[in-house]
């Protein structure tokens, strides 16, 4: 397969999500060398998740298959650019590389506009909408110190 049938298959998932009444138009495929490892469409709706986007959806079942939490060697193909929380959690899951069809503005223009949080995450935290909050900073960092102490930690 190349990269276009990869991303016919996002795309098509995100029709089927519609065609279904399973939520967002977004679907999600994740390929290592030419193989499909994993495949998804948006399940917030079906699921009541608001992070069970078809990315993040699609993030969870590679890993599970693969057996492992890195998706290097991985490349995504989605229906949309990621959202703030997706692009996160791809950069987290370190696939290679993204491919996508619709872009943000495409998806704001049917009610799916995520502007709103790269400009909250410009502001200084006490200047955002959603309040931010430190609170017992010492007692947590004990947790950090043994962490980073340990010989039996995973780097990830």
């Amino acid at each position: 397969m190349n990269h276009e049938e990869f991303m016919r298959m996002a795309i098509g998932l995100s029709e089927q999500n519609v065609a279904l009444g399973l939520g967002g138009p977004f679907g999600a495929v994740i390929v290592k060398g030419d193989k499909v490892v994993a495949a998804s469409g948006n399940k917030v709706v079906p699921s009541n998740d608001p992070t069970a986007h078809a990315e993040v959806s699609a993030i969870r079942l590679a890993c599970q298959e693969l057996g492992t939490f890195s998706l290097e060697g991985c490349v995504i193909y989605t229906s949309c650019e990621p959202c703030p929380m997706c692009l996160g959690a791809i950069y987290w899951a370190r696939l290679d590389k993204i491919y996508y069809a619709n872009n943000k503005s495409d998806a704001a223009a049917i009610g799916f506009d995520d502007q709103f949080i790269y400009e909250e995450l410009e502001r200084p935290k006490d200047q955002r909408k959603l309040p931010v909050v430190e609170l017992l900073r010492d007692e947590a960092l004990g947790a950090f110190k043994a962490w980073e102490t340990s010989v039996s930690k995973t780097h990830y």
